[in-house]
């Protein structure tokens, strides 16, 4: 038995791999496991059969003539070296880029960005963290100083009040949901959920506010109107610890409930009662997901959480806070190591010329201080024919980003597309060279879970084929490209990471063995942080945002009636790579659904279980119809798991002009049956 942590969502659960003959039979619970002790979901249990599957990507794979062709690594190697020199020589640095991975290790997220720096001198290096929590990153580092989840998964049991907006926890973070129901059923606590959709925890919630999707700003405004107007804001709290509150309160008592519930549907005494709850409550934590950060105003909404919890004095303290659920196992890792544009570990900022000294001085290299590209940037300008080559670790672009007709053109004119990944995705298909890169059971390292906890990965069987560890390919690429970058194993990165990275400064394996350690973690003598900001906010006193409620980027019209919306279901994990390569997981939920309201349906002349076409303005999908309550009228609701009706053809790639994040929350569709 091989103890490990999860690769799935953000939870961090640990579990035994069991392995016999070099394979691993099956995963059993680890009860010494700190966030899930015995429990597991069902991708945690069963959804493992993937590692041994015959489509593994097994060898290294050069395509000639429009053919995939096996290569040795040397002939790999070599080629990207010379192709991504040349394009250097010829655009610069500049028209070069990197997309690295929340599924891989924070010591692989951390050599993939000091490739990007240090071989090929840019700053284009970002991963999917810009679709689904960059919004939390930019609003609670300007509210707070640091944009993470102020409080620990164990505290959640102990709230007296639960504030969960824009998370269907128990399909995405389903150990986390356990949290949640302990707090209500066993400790007494409110739960009050906000959510379009009726999800499952809205059996569990005292009161449940079905905003209209798209108008979170408003219903926090109204929130914090009522609790203003009552007096039952944390007087000393904003005081002491706090500024701005002068420009916020003004701003919020333009939002009475009758105004917000014109805007947003929750009717007013539904908003009175939510804000006497969460006011009065000793401790609330405020819960939140990718239904806030979604959006061309996702770090408006990040801010506004931070308002609410600031007003109340609800941060600081224990179970309590702002906790953002981070969707994939190391979506937090990632962002903590640099795979940013903006930033190196640990947030310090490429523009500072002492942080690009320390860094220059340390990879013995001059580094750029010019701010690099995001994800949907870069594909933007491959598109433009502005970045020639691009490499992609164990990402699938190609379904992921928003209006995928674009993003999947920008990636075939691409001069020079490289991927590492474990199978043939919809991105590798698209690749010039394919690195068959290894899954979690087949290396060791770090990964980062949602309450900022860094724990071990540990190597069960040796890698499948010819495949390789990433943190191995990037070490010899960069070999064969002329820098020097060399590592016994995982944790001497981890030893260079701790000297660059003040936050990560204590994170050292022997110190890891037993549960792990949550940053800001300063020495090696540092017992790590259970909850953030206890006396003092990162940023020194914690800064209140004035913000106003502004609309979608794109609303219903009579063309296209619907709002659609997207998300994840139980069974099933991002793009499906994975997931939908496991036979049980596979077999409960085998195709993409569209849910529709019994109103809707009705008015379409549509019933359970028959084809529908949903299209917008940059693409058309076919699906089986769900007739459902979930959704509320109007409201039309896809998961994105599906390559054969990938709902991300539909969504769009309008950005929050702060943290460009796309909304892809809300956009206009219209509904046909399918004769």
């Amino acid at each position: 038995k091989v103890k490990t942590t999860c690769n799935y969502c953000g939870c961090g659960c640990n579990f035994d791999f069991n392995v016999k003959d070099g394979k691993v039979i099956k995963v059993t619970s680890n009860p010494d496991s700190v966030v899930n002790g015995i429990n597991l979901c069902v991708k945690g249990r069963f959804g493992y059969d993937y590692i041994h599957r015959d489509d593994r990507l097994t060898t290294p794979l050069i395509k000639r003539n429009g053919k995939f062709e096996k290569a040795s690594w040397e002939e790999a190697y070599q080629l990207i070296s010379d192709k991504f020199t040349q394009i250097r020589e010829e655009s610069g640095s500049d028209s070069l880029a990197v997309l690295s991975s929340a599924k891989c290790t924070n010591e692989e997220n951390y050599l993939l960005m000091k490739f990007s720096r240090a071989v090929l001198g840019t700053n284009n290096v970002d991963h999917c963290a810009r679709l689904c929590h960059s919004a939390t990153v930019a609003g609670l580092a300007q509210a707070f100083g640091s944009g993470a989840m102020t409080n620990s998964i164990k505290e959640i049991a102990n709230a007296s009040a639960i504030y969960l907006t824009g998370s269907n926890t128990t399909e995405n973070h389903p150990i986390i949901a356990l949290e949640i129901k302990k707090a209500v059923t066993k400790n007494g606590a409110k739960l009050i959920v906000a959510d379009p959709r009726e999800i499952e925890l809205v059996k569990y919630a005292t009161l449940w506010l079905r905003q209209r999707p798209g108008t979170d700003v408003a219903l926090f405004n109204g929130l914090m109107n009522v609790i203003i107007n009552e007096g039952l804001e944390d007087k000393e709290f904003i005081a002491q610890r706090t500024e701005g509150y002068e420009e916020l309160k003004k701003t919020v008592l333009k939002y009475t409930p009758e105004i917000v519930e014109k805007i947003t549907g929750v009717p007013a005494e539904d908003i009175k009662k939510a804000a006497r709850i969460y006011a009065t409550a000793p401790t609330t934590s405020l819960i939140y997901s990718m239904g806030i950060t979604q959006h061309t105003t996702g770090t408006d909404n990040v801010l506004s959480t931070a308002n609410l919890a600031m007003l109340t004095g609800n941060v600081g303290k224990e179970s309590a806070g702002v906790n953002p659920l981070r969707g994939q196992s190391n979506v937090q890792g990632a962002c903590d190591l640099g795979a940013l544009p903006n930033v190196y570990s640990g947030y310090q900022k490429v523009t500072e010329p002492q942080v690009k000294e320390k860094f220059s001085k340390a990879w013995g290299v001059d580094l750029s201080d010019k701010i690099g590209l995001t994800v949907v940037e870069i594909l933007n300008a491959a598109y433009e024919g502005k970045i020639r080559g691009i490499f992609v670790m164990a990402e699938n672009p190609a379904m992921s980003d928003p209006d995928l007709n674009h993003a999947r053109e920008a990636l075939k004119r691409v001069e020079f597309l490289v991927v590492s990944d474990v199978f043939m995705t919809e991105t590798a298909e698209l690749a010039d060279v394919i690195l068959p890169g290894v899954t979690i059971a087949e290396k060791d390292g770090t990964i980062t879970n949602t309450e900022r906890r860094v724990q071990r990965i540990r190597k069960a069987i040796e890698p499948i084929g010819y495949s390789k560890p990433e943190w191995k390919i990037i070490c010899e690429l960069s070999q064969k490209m002329g820098y020097n970058m060399s590592y016994n194993d995982p944790s001497e990165i981890m030893e260079e990471i701790a000297s660059l990275t003040p936050i990560y400064g204590g994170m050292y394996y022997h110190r890891l063995d037993n549960g792990g350690l949550q940053w800001p973690c300063l020495d090696a003598n540092h017992p790590g942080t259970k909850y953030l900001h206890k006396d003092k906010f990162t940023r020194g006193k914690g800064k209140f945002f004035a913000v106003e409620f502004k609309e979608a980027a794109e609303l219903p019209d009579e063309e296209y009636p619907f709002i659609f919306t997207t998300g994840r279901v139980l069974y099933h994990f991002h793009t499906g790579t994975i997931t939908r390569r496991s036979k049980g997981l596979n077999e409960v939920y085998p195709e993409a659904l569209v849910e529709i309201n019994p109103q809707d349906a009705e008015e379409l002349g549509i019933k359970e279980g028959e084809f529908v076409e949903v299209a917008s303005r940059r693409g058309k999908i076919r699906a089986k119809v769900q007739v459902t309550e979930k959704s509320g009228k109007g409201v039309v609701f896809m998961s994105f798991h599906f390559h054969e009706a990938a709902a991300n053809l539909l969504t769009n790639a309008a950005l929050d002009p702060v943290s460009k994040i796309p909304e892809y929350k809300v956009c206009a569709v219209k509904v046909q049956k399918i004769s």
